[in-house]
């Protein structure tokens, strides 16, 4: 099939010399239009074309757009109504008629309707959007609930429908993965009939793009071969896939396409957009934009965030590489990582390399990480894996905001998975979930002794070393531990046996269960965190939300979350765990011991802790106000790189 033609379209194609590029520089864009603020039920997932509202007559003639900035119209499949094709736009877009046609006091009623059932989304919709102030555009590997291995997904999965509902105009970028497993996630997606040929790794290869509007966000999947196949995410039982590179650099090629050619409600996102690309995977979108379209007279007006989730993963392929990510060869630099002396490979190894996660950190207009500690940390030798000294000369552009939580799948008032349903006013219901859970797993049920839990993956980051340690030491205490978990089978094996070790005081769960993990953030008393780096950690933010009093090492965004208690503040007791720091035994067993003397020697304090977390603001709509700051800054400034 035939690449679109139209204004990205044109951006995709091979490097050319001046006279090329004087040629396909775009026109001025004209800035006369009023536009129709108004976000209506995507066309595209409908059978058919709904009818649009017919026209008052004219009141001038329409600005004519140049022709390779308007987009080609579909073939009808019937004689379509008369009226002109939808233009890009500076952010939202017109509908139908020629805007200026439009009486002013009638453009909030221009809406399309296709059916009872959308009818009730825009009447909800009319109570919480506000007037749309951005087109944000997601760009992502994962996003809960379509595909999902980790806190990336349920950031993208959570945030864009924040934004959504604050009055933004919001689209999500991933891949449409075909494993088998994963096939039913996207069961609601339809074929858009749009598709792009893309120019890299030595030939042009194809994407189309399937969409489904959901929750008042524009999602849209990339479809393409190297997606489907079995396994995870990024690799299957052998190790990660060898052309990880190339499955993302078609994500990111074919995001900045999107906003230009899918008309989703009928009109397209247009070129002001804010391009929120997350990790590695995403990270060559800023390059892009900065390389192959802005010279091009395209996107200039659009900016670009970008959003460190786990500066570990930064998508490193050897140099010889760069030829096959379609970029100019003097866009080189952007890519260019050269490996310490220590860790090559061999006498002869240069080191060379390509970085996506650093040309997004040299060319994004603003840099943001999940969250505040996190991203003090990351300009750090200790915790900047080699970019410390990068992402220090951009430090007045670099933010951190802590990640929230979704109060719809975790509130101890709602949550499907408890036995026993309670509040901060009602607290009654938590000691029955902690009976229950006790009985769950074969403990003693002892109302008196403090329940700790921990959840998560059994690795070195996670801090189990130091928890395998402390074991003997801390079952000396009155008390009951329990964790939940799957990784190291070393790890796996150890919590086995000390379960043996200890049948009337410890529990391990081997493997990970959704409602199981619900359970143990309810019932548990003490939650225990001693993660060596933890960029943001959700799993403090649930355990406090549910009345479970964190313990965690001081680091990332465990020390941003938790405050330590302290029970003599000017303004009376304060603090909602206690935050250790330097990662030792002795210090963790300190924290645990006295979280422990807490709990046993002063209920009102205890019960205090229990409120003030519960109490805390950690949701989704807190931390899209802060994202809102972070488009507002962006846009004030010009473009990091032109």
């Amino acid at each position: 099939m035939a690449a679109p033609a139209g204004i990205g379209a044109a951006c995709l194609g091979p490097v050319v010399g001046p006279v090329g590029r004087a040629t396909a520089r775009a026109a001025p864009r004209p800035g006369l239009l009023q536009r129709v603020r108004r976000r209506c039920v995507a066309e595209l997932s409908r059978d058919g074309t709904a009818p649009r509202p017919l026209p008052p007559a004219p009141l001038v003639q329409p600005i004519p757009l140049p022709s390779f900035l308007a987009p080609a119209p579909p073939a009808p499949t019937q004689a379509p109504a008369p009226s002109p094709p939808p233009l890009p736009d500076s952010g939202v877009g017109e509908l139908g008629p020629d805007p200026e046609s439009i009486a002013e006091d009638s453009v909030d009623r221009t809406v399309l309707v296709a059916s009872e059932q959308d009818s009730e989304i825009m009447a909800a919709n009319e109570q919480a959007q506000a007037e749309v102030t951005h087109s944000i555009v997601f760009v992502t590997a994962e996003a809960s609930p379509y595909a999902k291995s980790g806190g990336l997904g349920d950031v993208c999965g959570s945030l864009p429908i924040a934004l959504a509902a604050r009055g933004h105009r919001v689209m999500v970028v991933l891949p449409r993965y075909m494993n088998g497993a994963l096939n039913k996630n996207f069961a609601n997606a339809f074929y858009t009939g749009k598709h792009i040929k893309i120019p890299c790794f030595g030939g042009e290869h194809e994407v189309t793009f399937f969409h489904e509007y959901r929750d008042s966000v524009d999602w849209v999947f990339v479809d393409h071969s190297s997606y489907h196949r079995p396994g995870n995410l990024y690799g299957d039982n052998f190790g990660a896939f060898g052309d990880n590179q190339f499955r993302y650099t078609l994500l990111c090629y074919a995001a900045c396409e999107a906003p230009l050619i899918l008309e989703l409600g009928g009109y397209t996102y247009g070129q002001n957009c804010m391009f929120v690309v997350n990790d590695w995977h995403a990270s060559l979108v800023p390059v892009l934009l900065a390389a192959k379209y802005r010279p091009y007279g395209v996107y200039r007006d659009s900016r670009s965030v970008l959003v460190i989730h786990n500066l570990a993963h930064q998508g490193v392929e050897p140099a010889s590489t760069y030829p096959d990510l379609g970029l100019p060869s003097e866009w080189y630099g952007a890519l260019e990582w050269v490996f310490p002396e220590w860790a090559r490979r061999h006498a002869l190894d240069k080191g060379e390399a390509v970085n996506f996660l650093k040309g997004a950190v040299v060319t994004a207009d603003r840099i943001v990480t999940v969250s505040q500690g996190y991203s003090w940390e990351v300009t750090t030798a200790e915790g900047g894996q080699g970019l410390n000294e990068l992402l220090s000369s951009r430090k007045s552009v670099l933010n951190g905001i802590v990640n929230g939580i979704d109060i719809n799948d975790w509130s101890p008032s709602t949550d499907k998975f408890l036995p026993c349903h309670y509040s901060a006013n009602d607290l009654s219901g938590k000691a029955k979930c902690k009976a229950e859970l006790q009985k769950e797993l074969g403990l003693p049920i002892r109302p008196d002794v403090p329940l700790i839990g921990f959840i998560g993956r059994l690795d070195y980051q996670k801090g189990i070393d130091l928890i395998k340690l402390a074991i003997p030491e801390l079952m000396k205490e009155n008390v009951q531990f329990v964790m939940l978990g799957s990784g190291d089978p070393g790890f796996e094996g150890w919590m086995r046996s000390t379960e043996s070790d200890y049948s009337d005081k410890f529990r391990g769960w081997v493997g990970f269960s959704v409602p199981v993990s619900h359970r143990i953030t309810a019932g548990c008393d003490i939650l225990l965190m001693p993660s060596r780096f933890e960029p943001c950690g959700l799993n403090q933010l649930y355990a406090m939300q549910y009345g479970t009093v964190p313990v965690v090492h001081g680091t990332g965004g465990l020390r941003d979350t938790v405050e330590t208690f302290n029970p003599f503040s000017e303004k009376g007791e304060q603090g909602t765990g206690w935050a250790f720091s330097p990662l030792t035994i002795e210090k963790m067993l300190w924290a645990l011991r006295t979280a422990i003397s807490t709990y046993r020697e002063h209920k009102s304090s205890w019960e205090g802790l229990m409120k003030r977390g519960m109490s805390s603001d950690f949701t989704w709509d807190h931390a899209a106000s802060q994202y809102e700051q972070i488009f507002d800054w962006a846009f004030m400034d010009q473009p990091y790189v032109m």
